[in-house]
């Protein structure tokens, strides 16, 4: 499920997305940027990967090379700059762990399936 007014930059690497994978409003995925230490402004990128159940909040950035674990929750304006494990749950700039994403009886078999109903059709 992708919400509106998302960007989605996959000039010359891809962006490889799992299922059931929700990502919320004006949320960016970027596969490619600059090196700031290279002295001709060189490209430097990646393959984005999001394993599936993955919930991306509000406003997320999400940089080049970046692996997002099955499961995990990347929260409301946070700045991925690095791998982020299995059902790990993420804050902040830069992104860092907060806790890790389990059911009541701390089991992690997830097994939603995402419905998306449009408002307007």
């Amino acid at each position: 499920m992708i919400n509106f007014g998302c960007l989605f930059d996959g000039r010359q690497y891809c962006i490889w997305m799992g299922s059931n994978v929700s990502i919320g409003p004006e949320a960016t995925i970027l596969t490619l940027g600059h090196d700031p230490r290279s002295a001709t402004f060189a490209d430097r990128g990646g393959d984005v990967v999001i394993g599936d159940r993955v919930w991306i909040g509000y406003r997320a950035i999400i940089l080049p090379g970046v692996t997002i674990g099955e499961g995990a929750v990347v929260g409301a304006g946070a700045l991925v700059t690095k791998d982020v494990e299995p059902y790990a749950i993420v804050v902040g700039n830069p992104a860092r762990v907060i806790g890790c994403r389990e059911q009541v009886d701390g089991s992690r078999n997830f097994d939603y399936e995402l419905e998306f109903q449009p408002w307007l059709l």
